[in-house]
């Protein structure tokens, strides 16, 4: 899946592709609005990958210190660009790996 692919199902779909795992359909419900969901799939994955959304899902709520943490765990700068562009960031890293 692409970038672009992903991006359009977030505009056209009511679920994210059964084949995504948890870390991208985290940002996928993140993109449709459901903060909550996001936080409990991002928590679920265990891994870097969680943990990086972890921190963004942090930094949207503006808790910038918890989301300092979540970086720290992941092993990530914390972005200083716009939530939307993190957010491509991360989905374009993800998918791309």
């Amino acid at each position: 899946m692409t970038a672009d692919d992903f991006k359009a199902s977030v505009e056209t779909g009511d679920r994210p592709d059964s084949e995504l795992n948890d870390v991208l359909k985290a940002l996928w419900y993140d993109a449709k609005g459901d903060w909550e969901k996001a936080h409990v799939l991002c928590q679920s994955a265990g891994n870097g990958d969680g943990d990086w959304v972890h921190a963004y899902l942090h930094r949207v709520e503006g808790d910038l210190p918890n989301a300092s943490y979540w970086y720290s765990r992941a092993s990530q700068s914390r972005f200083e660009g716009s939530l939307s562009e993190e957010w491509e960031s991360i989905v374009a890293a993800l998918l791309n790996r």
